[in-house]
């Protein structure tokens, strides 16, 4: 059965920076050896997160690339998918754009941000995943 796991951010460094949890769930997918597609909300968050995956761990080593910049794409473990670019769907998705993922997959993550403005999206996004049949968790990060 398809997961959607809700990451609710909580601790002080992703509150000041969110993208360093989604750095730290593609470092987590890539250890395990699951390849990660990455839904940005724009090209330039594709852009920041593609720099922060460099940077946010001087000891980690995350492999990635935004989709269509090399035609490495399929064996690349991370890719970053801004919009209007079409990636093969892959069984782990995290999604950072605004409308639930279509497709088929195993898992999806979705990071909550901590402004309570923000998480009504989210929280429309959780049932239509529950109407799709698929089971959600939530996580305080």
């Amino acid at each position: 059965m398809p997961r959607a796991d809700f990451y609710l951010i909580a601790k002080p460094r992703f509150l000041e920076k969110p993208l360093l949890l989604v750095c730290e769930l593609a470092r987590k997918a890539c250890d395990s050896g699951q390849p990660l597609l990455i839904f940005a909300a724009s090209p330039q968050q594709a852009e920041v997160l593609d720099e922060l995956l460099w940077e946010f761990d001087p000891d980690a080593y995350v492999p990635h690339q935004i989709a269509g910049t090399d035609e490495d794409d399929d064996l690349t473990p991370v890719l970053i998918v801004p919009p209007g670019f079409d990636a093969p769907m892959r069984p782990l998705v995290l999604n950072l754009r605004s409308d639930v993922v279509a497709g088929n997959f195993e898992r999806v993550l979705e990071v909550v941000p901590a402004d309570e403005s923000a998480r009504g999206p989210l929280r429309e996004r959780w049932k239509r995943y529950k109407e799709r049949g698929i089971e959600v968790n939530k996580f305080d990060m």
